[in-house]
C-alpha cells in the first residue's frame, strides 16, 4: 500500500492524525500561552460574505486541521467532511436542574509535578476550552463556552468516539447478542488471515491486540498514513490501494501475542464498528441514534464522519453537543437510567467500570495515568473515586465521579493533540473538583 504522490492525502491524514493521537510537541512549561489570542473570531477566520481570501478555510485545499485553524475547524467538521447523521429522533429534549455555582471558579489545585498553584478558572484558558459542563447529582453547576463554541453548536469529539463504539458493544454483549469471548474471524471472515483473525473481540475492544501497525506520525512511512489515505474521501486511489477503512483493515499483519500489552491504536476500534455493524445489520451512526441518542433526551442530532463508500469513522469521526454529551456521562453514573426506565444495561456499564487488565496498560508506560487500565474503549484510573473517563485528543473529556456523584464534559482546542501535555493541569483540577462537591454535600452547603 504506497501513495501515489507524498501529498496525496495531505488533508485527511493530518486530521487524522489529530483526531487520533498526536505528534512530538514542546514539554508543558514550554507551550503555555494565552487561548485569547488564538480564539477563531479574534483571527477572523472564515468571517465575512464572502470571507477575505487569507481567512479561509476550505476543503481539500486548506490544511483545516493544523493549529490555530483548527479552533474553527473543531466546530465545523460537517462543512469539511462528508459525515452520517446519528438522529435524536423527533421527541423533545430533556430538561435539566440548573445549580449554578460561582465558587467552582475559584477552586484551587497543584499543577501535577510541581508546586504551582492554578484556579478552576485559570485550567480553563491554559487547557483551550471551548466548552466545559459540570454535572452534580443531576444537576448543570457549571457551564461555559469559549472559541467556536455556542450553546446549540456541536464540536468534535475525536477519539471520545471510540468510548461510545465500546459502550455499544457491551450493550449487545449484555443482551446477548454479541460474546466477547468470539475470535474476530467468526463474526468477520474477511478479516481471517488479518492480524485481527485469531484476536478475541474482547482483545480488540480492550485494545491488547497484537498486530504490525504503528501510529508514529514523525515518521512518514507509517501505516497511519496509509490508513489515512484509504479512508480518504477525496483521493484518488489506483487499482491496487484499499479504498475506505473495511478493505484496509484487511491487509494488518499480527506481530507477537494477543492480550499480553495495551497497544492505543485506533484501528482496533474500526474493526469493533465492523463487529458492531455485521452483528446487527446497523452502522454505528444508526446503532448510536437508536441505542443512545433517541433514548436519553438529546437536544441536538450529532454526526460522523465517513470514508468514500459511506462506512462511519468508529475511530473518531464524531461531533456533538456540549450537554448531550453530558447526558451520555450522567446516564453511566446512572448506572444506565433515565427518566425510571432502563436504557442501558447496568450489566454493560459494571463491565467498562471493573476496568482492564492493568498489567498490560502498565507495559504501555502511560506516565500521567499511573495505576488506570483500559477496558471497552474507556479510560479507567482506578483512583480512590473510581473515576473513569472518555479522552479524545486535543482535550476532549467525559470524566465521570462515581463519588463525587459529578460528571464532567470539557470540550477543547488544545494546539498539541495528546492528552498527556494537558493532564498535569487537567486530573488535579477534577479530583479538586470532586473534593469540593463532596466537602458541600457533607457540610449540607
Amino acid at each position: 500500500m504506497h501513495f501515489q504522490s507524498p501529498d496525496a492525502c495531505k488533508t485527511l491524514c493530518l486530521m487524522l492524525s489529530l483526531m487520533v493521537i498526536g505528534y512530538l510537541t514542546p514539554s508543558y512549561a514550554e507551550q503555555r500561552s494565552d487561548a485569547a489570542e488564538s480564539d477563531p473570531t479574534v483571527l477572523k477566520w472564515m468571517q465575512g460574505f464572502p470571507p477575505e481570501p487569507e481567512y479561509l478555510i476550505t476543503q481539500p485545499q486548506s490544511n483545516f486541521f493544523s493549529f490555530p485553524k483548527m479552533r474553527w475547524s473543531v466546530c465545523h467538521i460537517r462543512e469539511l467532511m462528508p459525515t452520517r447523521q446519528v438522529s435524536k429522533g423527533i421527541a423533545g429534549p430533556g430538561s435539566w436542574k440548573m445549580r449554578i455555582d460561582p465558587d467552582i471558579n475559584n477552586i484551587t489545585f497543584k499543577v501535577s509535578g510541581s508546586d504551582e498553584q492554578l484556579t478552576w478558572q485559570q485550567s480553563l484558558a491554559l487547557n483551550y476550552t471551548d466548552g466545559i459542563l459540570v454535572l452534580h447529582r443531576g444537576a448543570i453547576v457549571y457551564e461555559q463556552y469559549f472559541g467556536c463554541l455556542e450553546r446549540y453548536k456541536k464540536h468534535a469529539a475525536m477519539s471520545m468516539t471510540k468510548s461510545l463504539v465500546g459502550l455499544l458493544a457491551e450493550m449487545l454483549i449484555a443482551e446477548k447478542r454479541l460474546d466477547d469471548k468470539q475470535l474476530v474471524k467468526s463474526v468477520i471472515p474477511e478479516l481471517a488471515e488479518s492480524g485481527f483473525g485469531d484476536a478475541s473481540i474482547r482483545e480488540v475492544m480492550d485494545m491488547t491486540t497484537a498486530i504490525a501497525f504503528s501510529e508514529d506520525y514523525n515518521d512518514p512511512n507509517a501505516d497511519i498514513w496509509q490508513y489515512s489515505y484509504a479512508s480518504d474521501p477525496f483521493a484518488h486511489h489506483s487499482a491496487n490501494d484499499p479504498v475506505g477503512y473495511y478493505d484496509y483493515l484487511s491487509g494488518i499483519k499480527k506481530q507477537g501475542e494477543h492480550g499480553e500489552i495495551f497497544g492505543y491504536r485506533t484501528v482496533n476500534t474500526d474493526v469493533l464498528g465492523w463487529i458492531i455493524a455485521r452483528t446487527t445489520g446497523k452502522d454505528v451512526a444508526t446503532l448510536l441514534s437508536e441505542k443512545v441518542w433517541q433514548q436519553f433526551g438529546a437536544e441536538q442530532d450529532a454526526y460522523i464522519t465517513v470514508d468514500s463508500v459511506g462506512t462511519p469513522f468508529a475511530g473518531g469521526g464524531l461531533s456533538a453537543g456540549l450537554r448531550d454529551l453530558g447526558r451520555v456521562g450522567q446516564i453511566l453514573l446512572n448506572r444506565g437510567r433515565y427518566n425510571d426506565q432502563q436504557i442501558i444495561p447496568a450489566a454493560a456499564i459494571a463491565n467498562i467500570e471493573k476496568g482492564g487488565d492493568k498489567t498490560a496498560f502498565a507495559r504501555a508506560d502511560y506516565q500521567t495515568l499511573p495505576g488506570a487500565s483500559y477496558r471497552s474503549m474507556w479510560w479507567i484510573l482506578h483512583n480512590k473515586n473510581n473515576a473513569y473517563a472518555v479522552r479524545g485528543v486535543h482535550g476532549q473529556t467525559i470524566y465521570i465521579d462515581p463519588a463525587a456523584e459529578m460528571v464532567i464534559v470539557r470540550l477543547a482546542s488544545f494546539p498539541q493533540a495528546k492528552n498527556h501535555y494537558i493532564d498535569p493541569t487537567s486530573l488535579p483540577a477534577y479530583q479538586a473538583l470532586a473534593d469540593y462537591l463532596i466537602s458541600k454535600k457533607s457540610t449540607g452547603r
